[in-house]
């Protein structure tokens, strides 16, 4: 059976859509076999990240309604084994609940070792239906204030689910800031939010031209690294976090750190 995992954040803009993409292409590569549902119904853009946007012809609703069956809405990516189930554009959502989407989820389970199920944002119905659906959530977050506040809330709510397995990625982490102390550090954020790390991703202009442009960024930049990282801590239950503060370290890592600043 396949493990079901929320990607949810409490604030918008934290790159969790992102983060959902670049974690099943990278949990894909390993051999797993994934499925990314976008449980954003109306504000969709995970079948835009992935590129897929125009091979849509089904959509999750459609699957719920018995329009169509799970195999027909599902749109197969570039890297083998990896497959998006895209939301619709426009829906009354009152029709739809978070027994239907575990319902989805149970019946894809049979086939997939994973499905990653990228929530709306904030803390209204759609993330209550995402996380019903869903035996597992990784809450991302970024290191500024207002985004590790609105992250408190969302575990708060998520242990109200009694949801055993709730982890935080760090997402847009610059590792010359966290090292002269102008932001939080990946240790200090997890003690604040009182919840284990699973992942830090660096800010990586690669991975924004990704969001901006579908287009997958370059293999050999930071957030490649940290992508696979994540996923082998997913896949494997290792810990080992991708260290952002690295090449800043040192007399070259200075005179980055000085550059950086200048940009």
């Amino acid at each position: 059976m396949a493990r079901s995992i929320v990607v949810t954040s409490g604030k918008g803009g934290v790159g969790k859509t992102t983060l959902t993409a670049n974690l099943g292409r990278s949990l894909a590569k390993l051999g797993a076999r994934v499925v990314m549902m976008d449980a954003d119904i109306g504000l969709n853009n995970l079948d835009v990240i992935m590129n897929v946007e125009n091979k849509v012809v089904y959509d999750l609703v459609d699957v719920i309604e018995n329009r169509c069956r799970p195999k027909q809405a599902l749109i197969e990516d570039i890297v083998p084994g990896l497959f998006v189930l895209p939301s619709a554009h426009s829906y009354n959502e009152s029709q739809l609940n978070g027994q239907n989407l575990r319902a989805l989820v149970n019946v894809l389970a049979k086939s997939f070792d994973y499905i990653l199920l990228d929530c709306p944002a904030g803390i209204e119905a759609g993330f209550h239906r995402a996380v019903v659906a869903a035996g597992e959530a990784i809450v991302v977050t970024t290191p500024h204030i207002s985004a590790i506040r609105d992250a408190d809330k969302v575990i708060a709510l998520l242990k109200s689910y009694q949801n055993p397995h709730i982890r935080v990625v760090i997402n847009r982490s610059r590792g010359d800031l966290v090292l002269t102390r102008e932001v939080l550090s990946y240790e200090e954020i997890c003690e604040i939010l009182r919840t284990a790390p699973i992942g830090v991703i660096p800010e990586d202009d690669q991975v924004n031209l990704l969001s901006n442009l579908a287009s997958a960024y370059k293999s050999k930049t930071e957030g490649y690294g940290a992508f696979d990282l994540l996923a082998k801590n997913v896949h494997y239950g290792t810990t080992e976090i991708y260290d952002v503060t690295k090449k800043y370290r040192g007399f070259f890592g200075g005179i980055k750190r000085s550059l950086r600043k200048k940009v």
